[in-house]
């Protein structure tokens, strides 16, 4: 799917057909030519600028309208139909290279590239990157490091924030920047100049005082005194008799000194226990846990895989690999959290390895298909048990329940010494796919890609049959039938009759489904956790939930209606869910699509997207319910801007009452974050989150 995204993320499918939208308004330049040849085109920006929620994260959006000119003299020249079908060819093939290598620098290089970034943005951002200073007009010069002055034909009447494109520049980059404007006596009347293609960033919401940053990186004066200006904390020269000032990229942070201890977590990678349920790679575990201990990191967590360790035959365990895992976690006097993972490893995004269901549970589900998750086409979801068969026998004698219990109880009365040691700080229940109390609503192997609404997952018999004792309860035999104008899986709320403005879902039947629906969910969660607390009495035990926030800003919130979430816009979906999780004294695991917001190549505009809203809904009712809330984020993250981003929403410093995550987990160990650099900023985010004093340093 953060995904976020990218657990709901983009394939590289996707990644492709975005990359095919680069430089879309030259499709037409074939009919173009020949309409205009000879004729200029005069075009107008408007560029908008869109703070998402004090996330630092921007957007732009850049609209281009033709405006009527003139015909002017001209040869029209007619081409042959053969010679414009290769000139698209070409286009399209050269726009094709341009989308992988976007694609790659965007992935790997940290490049702020938007979608529809072009070849200019390019070499701009590999420009700055070497210490050159490019204006928005194309304008290139070596900065003042290599070159004292610029050259002539430099426009004097920009200020040099962003490339043509509208992108930010990059907190990571080492060199400074630099920016040329006329000499506006405050701040007022610099914004309110009409200066086209120019990026103006808004307070960070990272600094204690929005007064601590100068409205722009760095400007020109015609005149006085800049030098001890307290904004403008960089070196000043001249150039054609105007002041240059030469800001620093660093900016002041917010001071975490002092600050509540909130412990931090690194999740292990997934195959870390391989099928038959060994450690994998002893020595070079040892070697990564040393390495993030010596860098005061409180523990590890670890997916426990139900279909490693009762592979095989019904309530027969094998936990060899868990043991010397848990073993080595300990003598390095480090913590645990175990997700106790009912479901299946592999078909997700992020996911690289696979771990089936146990194979006896699979061959149940082959004569009985029914025991799985079902779409309205018939098609089965393996990934996890519906929760149609909590209560049926249909698992060689035993209830899912009974199955869930059975393999709880078993693993802790074979770790007993490491809860007892607590050296196991907290259970994390699985509830659903990826472990998260949700339906299997998008699932990637049926075809859904991000941002589409998912599927109703209810069309087993088991779920047909509790929708059909439900309708007759009601009194409306005639609705115990799922809606049928939902569209499919990649379908907007707009296109579909059920989720659109003013839809069915709105409706008595619509409102009578939903609330079905998501009961269903919360009976679940609310049967599985009773066992939980009763399995492990005395240890913390939490429910995990992932952040679903496409399409949040529409009246229906259709992908979390399909995943089980009624928080339509006349409704609170999470409350009752707090409350079940209040009852059994569970803490919320949500895992959030923090990165997402602060990703400058994403463009939630056209999805209605909305994570930080969601975010805050979702914290704020588990805090009023007195929820602990610890949190874990959807995608690695390595570079100062996202630690700084995760820090300010684990401990919020506009918060009345003080309240912070309980804990945040880091996901997930890997080759990337061993790297020296990024150790260093890990580090640095670590003390932070314990509330340290942090001498900064540049990597």
């Amino acid at each position: 799917m953060s995904a976020e995204m990218q657990r709901f993320g983009t394939s590289e499918e996707d990644d492709d057909d975005m990359g095919m939208d680069v430089k879309e308004e030259d499709d037409d330049d074939d009919e173009d030519e020949e309409k205009n040849m000879g004729t200029p085109s005069v075009v107008g920006v408007d560029v908008g600028v869109l703070s998402t929620g004090g996330s630092n994260r921007f957007m732009h959006h850049q609209q281009y309208q033709d405006q009527p000119t003139p015909q002017l003299g001209g040869v029209r020249r007619c081409r042959p139909q053969e010679e414009k079908e290769r000139t698209k060819l070409r286009e399209r093939q050269r726009r094709a290279i341009t989308a992988k290598i976007l694609a790659g620098l965007r992935r790997h290089g940290n490049y702020n590239l938007r979608v529809r970034a072009d070849i200019n943005d390019v070499i701009a951002a590999l420009a700055r990157e070497a210490g050159w200073v490019v204006l928005p007009d194309g304008t290139t010069f070596p900065s003042r490091s290599q070159q004292g002055t610029r050259p002539a034909g430099a426009a004097p009447n920009t200020a040099v924030t962003s490339s043509s494109s509208q992108m930010p520049a990059q907190h990571s980059s080492p060199t400074s920047l630099r920016g040329i404007s006329p000499g506006y006596r405050n701040t007022v009347d610099h914004n309110s100049s009409h200066m086209k293609g120019v990026f103006v960033p808004t307070s960070s919401p990272y600094d204690a005082s929005s007064s601590a940053r100068s409205p722009t990186s760095a400007m020109i004066g015609d005149g006085g005194d800049l030098q001890n200006d307290p904004l403008l904390g960089g070196s000043i020269d001249s150039v054609d008799n105007r002041q240059v000032v030469d800001v620093p990229t660093k900016l002041q942070e917010r001071d975490f000194a002092g600050t509540t201890y909130v412990p931090v977590y690194v999740m292990l990678p997934l195959g870390v226990i391989n099928m038959k349920c060994e450690l994998v790679d002893p020595d070079g575990l040892v070697k990564q846990l040393k390495i993030l201990k010596s860098v005061h990191v409180d523990g590890v967590m670890v997916d426990c895989w139900w279909g490693i360790v009762e592979a095989h035959a019904p309530q027969e365990y094998n936990w060899n690999g868990y043991k010397r895992l848990f073993q080595i976690v300990r003598e390095l006097k480090m913590k645990l959290q175990v997700v106790m993972s009912f479901h299946e490893c592999g078909g997700n995004v992020g996911d690289d390895v696979c771990i089936p269901l146990p194979h006896w549970v699979a061959e149940i589900g082959r004569s009985n298909p029914d025991i799985f998750f079902t779409d309205r086409a018939g098609r089965r979801d393996p990934e996890c048990l519906s929760w149609g068969v909590d209560k049926e026998r249909v698992l060689r004698g035993r209830t899912a329940l009974e199955v869930y219990f059975d393999c709880m109880r078993s693993f802790r009365v074979e770790f007993d010494e490491f809860f007892e040691d607590g050296v196991i700080s907290m259970i994390v229940v699985g509830l659903g796919p990826c472990a998260e109390l949700r339906y299997p609503s998008n699932p990637v192997k049926h075809g859904w890609r991000y941002p589409g609404i998912g599927e109703f997952q209810c069309y087993d018999q088991y779920m047909s049959k509790s929708l059909r004792k439900a309708a007759e309860m009601r009194g409306h035999s005639f609705w115990a039938r799922g809606p049928e104008n939902t569209g499919s899986y990649n379908s907007r709320p707009h296109e579909t009759g059920f989720f659109c403005d003013g839809g069915d879902y709105d409706g008595y039947y619509g409102r009578f489904f939903l609330s079905w629906y998501s009961q269903v969910l919360l009976d679940h969660g609310d049967r599985v956790l009773s066992l939980a607390k009763l399995a492990f009495e005395g240890t913390c035990i939490a429910a995990k939930m992932s952040s679903i926030h496409w399409w949040y800003k529409t009246a229906s919130h259709a992908a979390e209606l399909t995943a089980g979430f009624y928080n339509s816009s006349n409704r609170d979906g999470y409350a009752a869910i707090m409350a079940m999780l209040n009852r059994h004294g569970a803490a919320l695991c949500f895992t959030c699509s923090g990165m997402s917001m602060i990703d400058h190549s994403m463009d939630f505009s056209e999805t209605l997207a909305d994570p930080e809203g969601l975010f805050w809904q979702v914290l704020n009712a588990a805090w009023d319910a007195g929820i602990p809330v610890s949190s874990e984020n959807s995608f690695a993250c390595n570079e100062r801007e996202g630690y700084s981003y995760l820090l300010d929403k684990s401990k919020p410093i506009s918060d009345p009452d003080g309240r912070h995550f309980s804990s945040f987990t880091y996901p997930r160990l890997n080759p990337l974050l061993m790297e020296r650099r990024n150790l260093i900023e890990f580090e640095w985010f670590v003390k932070r989150m314990h509330g340290e004093a942090v001498v900064d340093y540049q990597t």
